[in-house]
């Protein structure tokens, strides 16, 4: 178990080394790794509102409430009222907050190129499906 609480703290850091890179290199270092996940997650969902999101992301509405009102302050998001539900308002991605978007796929892009460099193909599909099956249950 050491042994693989050791591979897990490495490729963490080696996760956080690349997206802060890609951070640097796009000029977002103001930028925390939960923001960069909310962004993510709101891309992904496609425009949700805050309870998808608070679901999504396993937080409560109050929690992701804040750190939405941030992400509106820094203009990487904005809210648009439900034409269904006027109580409602779904979070939308600023040109900014694509833009950030882009930078965290390229970092992950990256993490994928340097794994394909060090694998093989049949231990890069192993790796998939183990890491798939990991991550899906």
């Amino acid at each position: 178990m050491k042994n693989l609480n050791d591979i897990i703290s490495k490729l963490s850091n080696l996760i956080g080394d690349m997206e802060e890179s890609a951070k640097l290199q796009y000029n977002l270092s103001g930028l925390t790794n939960t923001q960069l996940n909310y962004l993510e997650t709101i891309h992904l969902l496609d425009n949700p509102n805050i309870t998808e999101l608070a679901t999504a992301l396993k937080l409560s509405k109050p929690t992701v409430k804040i750190a939405v009102d941030r992400l509106i302050e820094k203009d990487y998001i904005f809210k648009v009222r439900s034409d269904k539900d006027r109580r409602s308002a779904h979070l939308h991605l600023t040109e900014k907050g694509k833009l950030i978007n882009q930078m965290h796929d390229y970092a992950h892009k990256r993490i994928a190129e340097f794994m394909s460099r060090k694998l093989t193909n049949e231990e890069l599909n192993t790796l998939t499906s183990i890491l798939d099956k990991v991550l899906n249950q």
